[in-house]
């Protein structure tokens, strides 16, 4: 199968140098990762896929003077399904495992960096993401991440 072909997105209009490619592996469903961003110049276009069982991935807009500002949207990935998101710069990203075993792998098109990083607190009710549980399992990183008003009055949006 192939996952990738650069020529073929180009075609498509997504033409990117993705700077590196992650992996994450969750062993229980109902593990919520995110929701995550990066703040320019450090932000980051991700290429989500699930390779092993299934998650509900989610994104919300963040950037300045978008016309779906503030609002999310989500899809299942899984290996199954064999479907990819292409989540563009200025949006936070996270997702919920649906299965005991979860392994999802993600192109970045930026580089890291721990001084940039941001994160939403994933059952903010001011979101409003449906997600799959109401009890989720987290880091305690992403325990600690901003409510959506919280990333209003203090950054207002992601300017790209």
């Amino acid at each position: 199968m192939r996952t990738y072909d650069e020529a073929l997105f180009r075609q498509a209009g997504i033409d990117r140098a993705w700077k590196q490619e992650n992996h994450s592996r969750s062993e229980r469903a109902g593990t919520v990762r995110g929701l995550h961003f990066q703040f320019p110049p450090f932000a980051e276009s991700k290429l989500v896929r699930c390779v092993r069982g299934a998650i509900l991935d989610v994104f919300v807009d963040l950037r300045l003077n978008s016309p779906t500002f503030g609002q999310w949207d989500g899809l299942e990935l899984s290996e199954s399904n064999r479907k990819m998101v292409l989540i563009p710069r200025g949006f936070a990203h996270g997702f919920c495992t649906l299965s005991p075993e979860s392994e999802v792998l993600y192109k970045v098109d930026n580089t890291y960096n721990r001084e940039h990083e941001g994160g939403l607190l994933w059952n903010d009710p001011d979101l409003g993401i449906e997600w799959p549980v109401s009890s989720a399992i987290l880091s305690e990183k992403d325990s600690r991440n901003m409510t959506f008003r919280q990333f209003l009055e203090t950054h207002k949006a992601i300017e790209l």
